[in-house]
């Protein structure tokens, strides 16, 4: 895995999670075959993460409906096509399906002040903690029309609630016309505990209530390229 993240004062980018589920056909190849296409896939995101800044991650035992995702940060869209074009073009890919995949754009909170000053070491690609829990949101419409300081001061106890975990770091990517959902949330952290009890916590607030949806949600361990592929049973 190769990239460097970006500092605090970065422009925007963007950003894309892409799900991919192993056809079981495949687990039924000869081994060495399985091999093979293992070392080529792997062989290939390695190449991809050379020129666009990518992490893997494995989600085999942890869901039934997606087994991989690459996650992915760029100044343009072409690249993640090139991504899944190429993804798809080994040996491997002929047994893939993409089952999710959600498109974002990273850019500052318009709910950060100076009051919450620990969003601002949040403005960064990854921290690669061994957990990474992902998941597209949509408000109510309601909370649009709420005044721009209702809004604030609703979130300014959101935030406090999330500085009592600083083991759980945030990404925040915006999805408004990109894509479906408005948000897609991205956790990263040692202990899926300390995250449970984060979410736990913040449903006794407020601005839950303003939340329309928040599913699926994807529990992922990050792995390099070849040990994320190997889980699928080679």
């Amino acid at each position: 895995m190769t990239g460097q993240p970006p500092n605090a004062e970065s422009s925007r980018e963007f950003v894309k999670y892409t799900f991919f589920k192993l056809d079981r056909s495949w687990r039924r190849l000869e081994a060495g075959q399985r091999r093979e296409h293992i070392a080529e896939a792997s062989a290939v995101i390695d190449d991809i993460a050379t020129a666009c800044w990518t992490r893997t991650y494995s989600l085999v035992g942890l869901r039934g409906d997606a087994d991989l995702l690459l996650r992915q940060a760029a100044p343009a869209v072409d690249i993640f096509q090139t991504t899944v074009t190429r993804v798809l073009g080994t040996g491997l890919g002929a047994y893939l399906d993409t089952p999710y995949s959600y498109l974002g754009m990273t850019k500052k909170s318009p709910y950060r002040t100076h009051r919450h000053p620990e969003m601002e070491s949040r403005d960064r690609r990854s921290w690669d903690l061994k957990y990474f829990v992902v998941y597209p949101m949509v408000k109510k419409r309601s909370w649009y029309a709420l005044p721009q300081e209702e809004r604030q001061k609703l979130m300014g106890e959101h935030f406090k609630i999330g500085h009592k975990y600083p083991t759980v770091k945030i990404n925040t990517a915006y999805s408004f016309g990109l894509d479906d959902p408005e948000f897609v949330l991205g956790f990263e952290m040692d202990d899926p505990g300390d995250f449970l009890q984060l979410v736990e916590d913040l449903r006794l607030i407020p601005t839950s209530q303003y939340t329309e949806s928040e599913t699926p949600i994807f529990t992922t361990i990050r792995m390099s390229a070849r040990e994320a592929l190997q889980t699928l049973g080679g």
